[in-house]
């Protein structure tokens, strides 16, 4: 993964309470609070680069005194992460998620003082191990088998500069870029280390990169006109077999990812063969059910995709770049009208209901 960290594990503890004052009944200070805030412009690695030591204290609370006897509570810690990220337990659980900025998630309270309850004893701070781990929030994921042109087609369509080489495993960590649009609106494509066959068990980049589809509103397959081969070794697959083997993997990781819209660009149409390549792949997907004997059994996806529109473009021309981008907006317009439309339905069934 090179520089990029997308999981990072901390130690956290909150402040001890403050003493107690038995002879007058004073109450010691609580012990401070550790809090993951997200913050924009914040990635793990940063976490990582000031807090080599990966320990986050909370201040100890003030003991009870003749002139204070209730005692203040200790310094709060807080400790600022990116967008995106799942809290986990020692054990692998969910805790909390932090998605939007200024969100918060109490990752360790602090003790309570010393007073009549603890016998003026006081308490220590929750301790424990967390895991954070980030999942790439973007609007649309490029997803496809390695070298199927999705770096070049993040380059063409954003002002994003990925890496771009003719072998497979150029992408080796997500790449974020922003489409532009006249009217000022952005949306944000997140390009993903490529899948192989057998990702969703963890082969290749296996769930480093099926982790951050997760987070996408939109998936836009971007396959190669000529078919794809990882090596000599592997067997050739066609357009037509690379998208089934790509649902696939969607499939086995979580089923739900096939729910999400979905858009196919068939990259490398300036290609000799690749009109009659097209002709024959839009014959298969009219009707995939006829054309599912061309792969074993175990490669066949329960359910195939339904895509919102199949766009032919070349990377390399410029040819339907354009068109992608139109087919981009729509779609995630179409989305979120359809969320307002919800949304809207909600707040008026509440009204009702309250009335």
């Amino acid at each position: 993964y090179g520089n990029f960290i997308d999981a990072l594990r901390l130690y956290v503890r909150g402040g001890t309470g403050g003493m107690g004052y038995p002879r007058l009944g004073g109450e010691g200070g609580r012990g401070g609070d550790v809090w993951f805030v997200a913050r924009e412009r914040t990635s793990l690695n940063s976490i990582r680069e000031r807090y080599p030591h990966k320990r986050f204290v909370a201040g100890t609370g003030a003991n009870s005194t003749v002139k204070a006897l209730k005692g203040e509570k200790g310094k709060d810690c807080e400790v600022h992460v990116p967008l995106g990220i799942s809290v986990l337990s020692d054990d692998g659980k969910q805790i909390g998620e932090l998605n939007a900025a200024g969100e918060r998630f109490l990752a360790a309270r602090g003790g309570l003082g010393g007073s009549l309850a603890t016998n003026f004893v006081p308490c220590k701070g929750q301790r424990r191990i967390v895991h954070l781990d980030l999942k790439l929030i973007a609007d649309v994921g490029l997803v496809g088998f390695p070298n199927a042109g999705k770096s070049s087609l993040l380059s063409k369509i954003s002002h994003a500069k990925p890496e771009i080489a003719n072998y497979a495993f150029t992408t080796v960590q997500p790449e974020l870029g922003k489409i532009m649009y006249a009217d000022y609106k952005q949306i944000s494509v997140a390009d993903l280390p490529g899948l192989i066959e057998g990702a969703h068990a963890n082969k290749g980049m296996g769930h480093k990169f099926l982790k951050h589809v997760e987070r996408t509103k939109q998936l836009l397959l971007v396959v190669d006109i000529s078919g794809f081969q990882l090596s000599i070794k592997t067997q050739f697959r066609t357009a037509f077999e690379t998208i089934l083997l790509l649902t696939k993997e969607l499939e086995l990781y979580k089923e739900e990812l096939l729910t999400k819209p979905a858009l196919l660009a068939i990259n490398k149409i300036d290609l000799p063969c690749a009109k009659d390549n097209l002709n024959e792949l839009m014959k298969q997907l009219q009707n995939p059910q006829d054309f599912l004997h061309l792969l074993e059994d175990d490669m066949v996806p329960a359910n195939t995709l339904e895509f919102k529109d199949v766009i032919p473009i070349s990377t390399y021309t410029g040819e339907g770049i354009e068109e992608l981008k139109a087919c981009i907006r729509k779609s995630i317009d179409e989305e979120a009208e359809q969320e307002n439309e919800e949304y809207r339905k909600k707040k008026l069934l509440l009204l009702q209901t309250s009335e």
